[in-house]
């Protein structure tokens, strides 16, 4: 089943998990930095916080929670996450965004095991989700629906059908997840197109939120927690983040939305990261 793991072990292993983001997208030589780098602990927290419910040994398990990735581009970090939770080998991390290789550009539902909807453009995954939860409820199944999201994604007129649809019917076996990290790929969101009062907006279409900051472990598995415990309204968690967390020159830099370090930079990122990783190390033990 799942792997369990306490918040000192997921706190050790967030360098780890963003060390292999800069080494797969460095070989690729293509995708996206700055998100998948801040959403690390969102991620480990839901996977390995003693959260989801999910069998890497039966991935089509009929009682496993689904988990809707909206925002594809964060492809890097889901897929060593579930290669890390046991769907798939490891050493297929590093056929990234190779021909023939299963994982793509952008996560495809028939490619890996583990992934429950194709997605690319941002905007549809919450719509996806709402259709899951409210098929749970018609078939009084009790598996919950978690979706992944990104900010820039709250721009688009189709979140916001989703948003008003799962009000209406009082999806509380729904969990929304915005990774606010204040950037898309054409600058800051607020400047391309603002979002606040995003708390209000939702809390107005009959949403539960909870915000948290989106590295501290503890603050994310106690607003996971709690959104099981919430009832008649969907909850959405409102994480905010530093995109490119952990390396300097990428981080609240939103040109790293979508472009790849050198080697040179990946070198100099991988250093960095290793200076974490013994910080944190010495911290904690």
């Amino acid at each position: 089943m799942q792997k369990n793991l306490s918040e000192k072990e997921l706190k050790k292993l967030a360098p780890e998990i963003r060390s292999k983001i800069i080494e797969i997208l460095e070989k690729a030589g293509s995708g996206h930095c700055a998100g998948p780098l801040g959403a690390v602990e969102i991620y480990l927290s839901l996977y390995f916080g003693g959260i989801l419910n999910y069998d890497p040994h039966h991935p089509d398990w009929p009682e496993r929670d689904r988990v809707v990735v909206s925002n594809g581009h964060y492809a890097p970090l889901l897929y060593i996450i579930l290669a890390y939770a046991g769907f798939f080998a490891k050493k297929e991390l590093e056929t990234l965004r190779e021909i023939d290789s299963p994982l793509q550009g952008h996560p495809h539902r028939l490619s890996l095991p583990g992934i429950e909807t194709s997605s690319g453009p941002v905007g549809e995954g919450l719509s996806q989700a709402v259709g899951m939860a409210l098929a749970a409820k018609m078939d009084k199944k009790k598996y919950q629906v978690y979706c992944l999201m990104g900010d820039g994604e709250q721009q688009c007129g189709n979140t916001w059908e989703a948003v008003m649809l799962a009000g209406k019917h009082k999806l509380d076996n729904l969990t929304a997840i915005i990774d606010r990290n204040n950037i898309q790929i054409d600058g800051f969101t607020e400047n391309v197109m603002p979002l606040e009062p995003l708390k209000e907006k939702y809390e107005s279409f009959n949403w539960k939120v909870l915000e948290v900051d989106g590295h501290n472990i503890s603050e994310i598995i106690s607003a996971l927690k709690a959104a099981r415990s919430i009832f008649v309204k969907p909850v959405v968690i409102i994480a905010h983040t530093i995109p490119g967390k952990g390396v300097n020159f990428m981080e609240w830099e939103y040109l790293w939305h979508g472009k790849v370090p050198n080697s040179k930079q990946a070198e100099e990122a991988l250093r960095q990261l290793r200076r974490m990783k013994g910080k944190i190390n010495s911290e904690l033990d």
